[in-house]
């Protein structure tokens, strides 16, 4: 059985981790489930492990208001089982299934699109070892990679970057290539190779 079927969470523990991170228990600016799956992805790419307690750090954006030492057990494993999810479903070399449409169309009333916010995720999850990512001689293939995704998260205003995004058909393009792209940088960075 492989590592991501072992730590696979239910639909419930989804659920219940949705719950929570929607609650008042955390800052209005922890993320939410799309956003957890992104962070994920990057740090399990991520050519540096990312210590768990500098994980929930990113996720909660401080400390949350656990209701008990239960609660606070219960959900870090969940997270734990998440992540190591996630890092299994690369491992295998298999296109990780994202929990959002591969769209930069917002769903009604929102701001962004899912994809953004799980692109923004990834990207902070770039960021916190971003000396990692772009080291010399590396740095060009990496950025090729990561295109699609910075595109994806709207935080970038240099002009290709824009112009790529105006172009609808090329962006909705790039999106769709994110998947295969995930399993891309997980290779580089972590093939025996390397």
């Amino acid at each position: 059985m492989s590592l991501s079927l072992t730590h696979a969470l239910t639909d419930a523990e989804l659920d219940r981790l949705e719950d929570f991170l929607y609650s008042d228990a955390v800052s209005e600016d922890s993320l939410d489930l799309i956003g957890v799956h992104g962070l994920f992805s990057a740090l399990n790419i991520s050519p540096k492990a990312c210590p768990e307690a500098e994980r929930l750090e990113l996720i909660f954006d401080g400390t949350p208001k656990w209701a008990s030492e239960q609660e606070e057990a219960e959900l870090t494993t969940l997270l734990q089982r998440y992540y190591t999810q996630i890092g299994g479903d690369l491992y295998s070399d298999q296109p990780l299934e994202l929990p959002c449409d591969l769209t930069l169309e917002p769903e009604q009333d929102e701001d962004i699109s899912s994809l953004s916010w799980w692109a923004q995720a990834f990207m902070e999850g770039v960021f916190t070892n971003e000396e990692d990512w772009f080291n010399p001689g590396t740095e060009e293939d990496v950025a090729e990679m990561l295109l699609p995704i910075m595109v994806a998260s709207d935080l970038f205003d240099e002009s290709d970057i824009l112009a790529i995004r105006k172009n609808s058909e090329l962006s909705q393009q790039m999106c769709q290539e994110i998947p295969d792209l995930l399993v891309d940088l997980y290779l580089y960075f972590h093939s025996p190779e390397k």
